[in-house]
């Protein structure tokens, strides 16, 4: 097998505002993995707080390559994926970007769809949540406009811009909202007196109020809030799931943070004993990521998979919305194709 890999800087078509009002940019590096013919396409998308960037991606790759080199046609997975956490700690996006590509290839070299690798049933597909990133009212209104079609909004908030936020998007549409709050709100008093005020305004669930590490406040929160809460940067992969019980109602899984597809589907598995709710989620991301997510959400409570959509330059033909709902097709492995002019 041959693992090429070349990096692509994409940009969101919808940038959050950010301090010094510039447009800010996601790196992204496309892997392609090609044994007899077929390519096996994945991607590692990096935001900061990953701590990856295009060259320690490109290093860990090439690091990775001998080991994908040798590989057979009845490949398996669980198997390269812990020797790729055995070559190097951390590299969560290089190693997402490897799992995809894997199963892509493999799915096409079986002749089915990931989804029934994974024995989803592709009509059980929940509706994806719109995001709507911190900006003026009126970019807000803007927004949920071109979200139409969509039937659920995420909102983001800070701690700061909170309430006209929520206010302006309840003046506009009364569509149910989850809110993500990205650790922005620093005591749980605070928390707890504005998940109260949002549990009256549709709100369908609460991510990431506190501090990722602040697992007493987290606790506190859990025993009072009116909303159910969901962990994202608080649970990276399979083993901090353990670390939040009693902290969260639910969890966010991404395919960047938890080296992909296969340990996602593991953490699903696990959470479910724990009797935790799922939302898989996603990064900025091409279609070809987003795509590989959405296999397995058919196991999942809620989607939030629209990081595709925030892009000006997608390079891949995936995953579609009907009114929002993901919309799974049959093509082998992840159902993606590359568009013309890439």
């Amino acid at each position: 097998m041959k693992l090429s890999f070349e990096p692509q800087t994409l940009i969101f078509r919808h940038p959050f505002r950010i301090a010094h009002g510039m447009r800010t940019t996601t790196p992204i590096v496309i892997t392609q993995i090609e044994h007899e013919g077929l390519i096996g396409f994945g991607e590692a998308s990096m935001p900061p707080y990953l701590g990856e960037s295009h060259e320690s991606v490109c290093t860990f790759l090439e690091l990775a390559a001998p080991v994908i080199k040798d590989l057979k046609d009845d490949f398996d997975i669980e198997f390269i994926m812990q020797e790729m956490d055995e070559l190097a700690l951390g590299n969560t996006a290089a190693k997402a970007s490897i799992d995809i590509a894997l199963h892509d290839l493999k799915g096409k070299l079986l002749g089915i769809p990931c989804y029934r690798m994974f024995g989803a049933d592709k009509d059980k597909t929940p509706f994806s949540t719109f995001t709507l990133g911190i900006d003026e009212p009126e970019v807000i209104i803007k927004k949920i406009n071109e979200a139409d079609e969509f039937k659920i909004l995420k909102v983001k908030l800070n701690g700061i811009d909170d309430r006209m936020m929520i206010n302006t998007i309840r003046n506009v549409t009364d569509k149910p909202i989850a809110v993500d709050v990205n650790q922005g709100w620093k005591t749980k008093e605070h928390a707890l007196k504005m998940i109260e005020w949002l549990a009256g305004m549709n709100v369908l669930f609460v991510e990431q109020p506190m501090l990722k590490d602040d697992y007493d406040s987290a606790a506190w929160l859990y025993e009072r809030s009116p909303l159910p809460l969901y962990g994202d940067e608080s649970i990276q992969r399979i083993d901090d799931i353990s670390k939040v019980q009693g902290c969260y109602h639910g969890i966010n899984i991404k395919l960047m943070k938890c080296t992909g597809m296969h340990e996602a589907s593991k953490m699903i598995t696990y959470a479910r004993e724990l009797k935790l709710k799922i939302l898989i989620g996603c990064m900025s991301e091409t279609s070809c990521a987003v795509s590989a997510a959405a296999q397995l959400t058919p196991f999942a409570d809620y989607a939030d998979l629209d990081g595709a959509m925030l892009m000006t330059n997608d390079l891949f033909d995936g995953i579609k919305f009907i009114e929002g709902k993901i919309i799974l097709n049959d093509k082998p492995g992840i159902g993606v194709s590359l568009l013309n002019g890439f």
